[in-house]
């Protein structure tokens, strides 16, 4: 990932309205969000909230897709990803350990859901 295309996604959250649509998205992976959907769960008029996707769009952190009557929103988390690899690169300086707390937490997060054990 560039700096520049860095800084145009980091830009793009660097507003609440912004950074909230996004986190919700995420939440929503990987079906997504119908436009209107996203705008009652934000309490956003769908116009503004529609400007904002817009400005997540061109910074390549959500995608959109037409279904039927709908637009449904993506996060793209493959960009989101790059953008956070590019900000933590380097963060390590050639010792693992300092990273380790930064994967600590996204691995608990991120731990698999159990399966449900059905009853024979």
């Amino acid at each position: 990932m560039e700096t520049e295309e860095a800084v145009l996604a980091l830009a793009a959250l660097a507003q609440s309205t912004r950074l909230e649509a996004f986190r919700t998205l995420v939440r929503h992976e990987p079906d997504g969000l119908a436009a209107g959907d996203l705008a009652r769960l934000l309490e956003v008029p769908q116009n503004t909230l529609s400007a904002h996707l817009s400005i997540l769009t061109r910074a390549r952190l959500v995608t959109s897709e037409r279904r039927s009557r709908s637009i449904v929103y993506r996060a793209s988390l493959g960009e989101f990803r790059d953008v956070a690899v590019f900000l933590l690169r380097d963060c390590c300086g050639g010792s693992p350990e300092v990273c380790e707390p930064v994967v600590e937490i996204l691995q608990s997060c991120c731990k698999p859901r159990r399966k449900e054990r059905s009853s024979a």
